[in-house]
């Protein structure tokens, strides 16, 4: 896993709490932090995301710098997402902060099941695709088999 994309995860993280610190006393609504607060848990599931995946060489699978930057990286990632939780539901109401990863955790669930029944559906148009073309194929050969036997029917009868 090379280091930059570990990064980028924490900067992510790093820069969409350094926005929320800033503005969560003037926003006037959760709406204004939103796309500050989707960037937070980006960066915290890349930062997840990489801290899991052995793509590395052997070398760098068993560095301790390696090792040791994924497992801080995720730390001040959840850390950062918990002061975060705390600022929201201080600013917006007590449970504001919950109601958010609920919706979050709701949506992704609905994506991922639209997403299976897309595959779904696009199996099954092409399986019926598949026995359309094993249909027509068999009607044309009868056809064809039926003309070729007239054909030859109509030729041996003039012998």
């Amino acid at each position: 896993m090379p280091v930059a994309e570990i990064l980028a995860g924490i900067a992510l993280v790093k820069s969409s709490v350094d926005f929320i610190k800033s503005n969560i006393d003037t926003c006037k609504d959760i709406g204004e932090l939103g796309s500050h607060i989707d960037a937070l848990f980006r960066g915290k599931d890349e930062v997840n995301k990489k801290a899991g995946k052995r793509s590395l060489g052997v070398k760098e699978q068993f560095d301790v710098s390696h090792i040791a930057r994924e497992t801080i990286d995720a730390r001040l990632a959840a850390e950062q997402l918990q002061e975060i939780s705390t600022l929201i539901n201080l600013r917006f109401g007590p449970g504001t902060w919950q109601g958010i990863v609920d919706e979050r955790a709701r949506r992704i669930q609905e994506q991922k099941e639209a997403e299976k029944q897309a595959r779904i559906d696009k199996r099954k148009a092409d399986a019926e695709t598949w026995e359309d073309i094993k249909t027509v194929l068999l009607v044309g050969g009868i056809i064809f088999l039926g003309i070729a036997i007239a054909v030859g029917s109509v030729w041996y009868s003039r012998l």
